[in-house]
């Protein structure tokens, strides 16, 4: 970071080294032009600088502040990619000392139930005297193109016969497979819970600790005891799941294999009811999803709850919400009952976001302006109440906040970003203060917080109007107090 200030900086000094040409000439030709005026007139040009002279120190005062500020921009401007410059090397990098969130845009699946029963099919073949040769030859294989494969999972039994009609041979395979059909869910009730970290908190960029409960009810819908199976699909883009637990009936099921998901199997009475949970915690980020529409099965009664501290958006052609229920500083809470209904739509969530980098771009982008704003603001606040206010003060304060400025840059690589930002401001304002005194307080904070409104993610415009209507009331006159006559 040093080193890459350095470059910026020498890179400044050479674009201002190309100001100062065209500079030297305005100043030679008028240096040329008082000399000429000597020569002709001594007398005229003495009088003049006499008049002049007072006037002209005093110009000069205020060309020294306004290289102090030139030279405050420069170094802001040093300090934005310097910082930009590191924070993206530390992205780019192959290792890292701080955790990247775990999971990405998650998708969760909707679970399904199905009962297994078996049917048994019979496929029957005659085959002519000549076919009895290559069955000799090759046995049973002989077949395999008009048969279909035996070897699929689902085949409970298969069994093959022969029997003679006159000189044909008929083969007969009757092949047993387990079937799972379709249980509706009589009750589907998720609940989400989203809690959103912003880069400043921690991480690089937002991401959410999701908390996930689903609770499911269905019934055997058979005369008798049936086999049942239950199928939890594990969420796409999830990362690590942490937390996670099965329960059956209120009994905790282990799980050894997860290549189809959590699955429970059981066999459930004629007509009785079975309920499991569902529970993790998950990392994700940018969106949460729920497919309903991969089933396109009746739902019964669904509800799904999702509470978010962080305003979401609809995918296009997604489940909109039955109900909002939202406050300005609480979380949101958005709600999905559904009754009875086939659906082609998945409840699909996305959320605005932020990176560390992006937010510090932002900072040190508006640091600059926030500076000239405040040296005309602190003229002007001199200038409603009678101050006096020199150049000289003028140039030390506009120097004392380049370095508060650029020491919350440097700090941002040592401590969390909010205090950085702090400690540097207040460095702005105690400067500030010892140069031009208390009386210049208001206007020195609100300059030094103009830039820290954009570490309040997607508040920072309503925070820099409040910045500027303060700012703005403390010019107003004050109205004259009037005493009734007596």
């Amino acid at each position: 970071m040093v080193q890459f200030a350095l470059d910026s900086f020498l890179s400044a000094l050479r674009d201002l080294s190309g100001l100062l040409v065209p500079l030297g000439i305005v100043l030679g030709g008028f240096l040329v032009t008082l000399l000429v005026l000597a020569i002709l007139d001594r007398e005229r040009p003495r009088r003049w600088l006499d008049h002049a002279g007072p006037t002209l120190r005093r110009l000069g005062g205020w060309l020294l502040v306004a290289l102090s500020l030139f030279l405050g921009v420069v170094a802001l401007r040093v300090t934005r990619h310097a910082v930009d410059a590191r924070i993206s090397t530390l992205q780019n990098a192959r290792a890292s000392t701080e955790a990247d969130p775990s999971g990405g845009e998650t998708v969760q699946p909707a679970p399904t139930a199905t009962y297994i029963s078996e049917r048994t099919y019979t496929r029957t073949l005659t085959l002519p005297p000549q076919f009895l040769d290559r069955l000799g030859e090759d046995g049973v294989g002989a077949l395999t193109p008009y048969l279909t494969d035996p070897s699929s999972e689902s085949i409970e039994r298969l069994v093959d016969t022969f029997r003679r009609s006159g000189r044909d041979v008929v083969f007969t395979r009757e092949a047993t497979l387990l079937v799972e059909d379709p249980i509706r869910f009589d009750t589907s009730n998720v609940n989400v819970d989203l809690a959103f970290v912003d880069p400043l908190q921690g991480g690089r960029q937002t991401y959410y600790n999701a908390r996930f409960e689903g609770r499911y009810a269905f019934r055997n819908p058979l005369q008798e005891p049936a086999s049942v199976r239950f199928v939890f699909p594990l969420p796409y883009g999830s990362g690590t799941l942490s937390n996670f637990e099965l329960l059956a009936d209120g009994q905790p099921v282990q799980i050894t294999n997860l290549d189809r998901g959590a699955v429970w199997e059981g066999t459930v009475a004629a007509g009785a009811s079975v309920s499991l949970v569902v529970r993790y915690r998950n990392q994700g980020a940018r969106a949460w999803s729920y497919q309903l529409a991969a089933r396109r099965e009746p739902i019964a009664n669904f509800d799904l709850t999702v509470k978010a501290d962080r305003a979401a958006k609809f995918a296009r052609f997604s489940l909109f919400p039955t109900s909002t229920a939202s406050s300005f500083a609480g979380p949101s809470t958005l709600r999905w009952q559904l009754k009875d209904v086939i659906t082609a739509q998945n409840v699909s969530l996305t959320f605005s976001g932020a990176s560390l980098r992006e937010t510090l771009a932002k900072v040190f982008a508006f640091a600059p302006a926030a500076l000239l704003v405040g040296a005309a603001f602190v003229l002007a606040w001199a200038w409603r109440r009678g101050l006096s206010l020199s150049p000289v003060a003028s140039g030390l304060t506009v120097l004392g906040f380049t370095l508060g400025f650029v020491l919350a840059g440097v700090l941002t690589a040592y401590m969390n970003v909010i205090v950085a930002g702090l400690l540097g401001a207040a460095l702005a304002v105690g400067l500030g203060v010892v140069v031009l005194g208390r009386r210049f307080l208001v206007p020195l904070v609100l300059t030094a917080a103009a830039p820290l409104a954009f570490l309040a993610t997607g508040h920072a415009g309503l925070l820099l109007t409040v910045l500027g209507a303060l700012a703005f009331s403390t010019l107003l006159p004050r109205p004259r107090s009037t005493t009734p006559r007596g």
